[in-house]
């Protein structure tokens, strides 16, 4: 029995709910505006059912288009990952990864490892996006990621994942204020601060709700920024206090304080685990894993 759409069809229907109309699909997909228009008409009559609701400058999907551009995402997806491992059976490319990384772990862990391990594998073409873990995870799920980083009690059981680091979370001051001269501070004092923090959706923001939540302690949330550097100025000058990995906290105006009890994270690389991993994302996989060492330079600082 025929299957009443082809792969054609589909990315040109998903092209359409992407950009919002026939115009910027056409232009994307570089062909005729007709073309396009023929396509989805065709569809939709095949189908039997209307895919889009044409309205006079902007195109919105209908309820069935909807369920159509989900399972189209997922079938494409899965189309490309067959063809990327046909070509790589074949030596005609080395491959592509892409991954999505939270900007602290963009900035502080993942360059040595990326430059790295393009320095042993010229061949594969990475590309980066920065995103919240929560993000990160839909993005996987939805064909548009083939890695992410996510926490390691991500609770999608449509990932597979591997762990890849344990960082410590402390408490970020400026070097003047009296946190800097403790050894530890509670989760009490530290939600007696006005606080900086990331927006919804960040592991460093996961943390902190999770950390009120067990504590039963209302956040006094002073600023929102996922800009690091301009967290860490708002800190310095005094107007609050953040919670960053260890690592982050490089500057000499500012001190990292653990908390008490100390606070441990745990981080994964996830991808899909329907559609697995191709050559390329399993060789990326196994470097960041042997390479985790390079990663965190206080391993000597986790507990027993």
């Amino acid at each position: 029995m025929a299957l009443p759409f082809d792969l054609r069809a589909l990315r040109v229907f998903v092209t359409i709910a992407d950009h919002g109309g026939f115009s910027a699909a056409a232009r994307e997909l570089h062909v005729a505006q007709s073309a396009v228009s023929q396509t989805i008409a065709s569809l939709e009559e095949r189908l039997d059912v209307q895919l889009l609701h044409r309205h006079e400058r902007r195109i919105s999907l209908t309820p069935e288009g909807d369920i159509l551009c989900q399972h189209a995402r997922e079938l494409l997806a899965h189309a490309e990952a067959a063809h990327l491992a046909m070509r790589e059976l074949h030596g005609l490319v080395k491959g592509e990864v892409r991954i999505g990384i939270p900007s602290m772990l963009g900035s502080y862990y993942f360059p040595p490892l990326l430059m790295g391990f393009k320095a042993q594998h010229p061949g594969i073409r990475l590309t980066v996006i920065e995103a919240g873990t929560r993000r990160l995870q839909q993005m996987i799920h939805d064909g548009e990621l083939d890695l992410g980083v996510v926490m390691d009690d991500a609770d999608s059981q449509s990932l597979e994942r591997r762990h890849f680091l344990r960082e410590e979370m402390v408490v970020c001051v400026p070097h003047d204020h009296e946190f800097a001269q403790r050894n530890a501070v509670t989760a009490d004092a530290f939600f007696r601060e006005p606080l900086v923090l990331f927006q919804d959706g960040y592991f460093h923001r996961e943390f902190v709700d999770t950390l009120a939540r067990d504590t039963q302690y209302q956040p006094d949330i002073a600023f929102q920024s996922n800009l690091i550097p301009l967290t860490k100025a708002i800190v310095r000058q005094g107007f609050g206090i953040t919670t960053f990995l260890r690592r982050v906290i490089d500057d000499p105006g500012l001190a990292a304080v653990s908390f008490d009890p100390p606070a441990w994270l745990d981080l994964c690389l996830a991808w899909s685990a329907r559609a697995g991993l191709s050559r390329a994302e399993r060789a990326f996989v196994d470097f960041v894993v042997d390479h985790q060492q390079a990663l965190t330079d206080h391993h000597d600082q986790e507990p027993e």
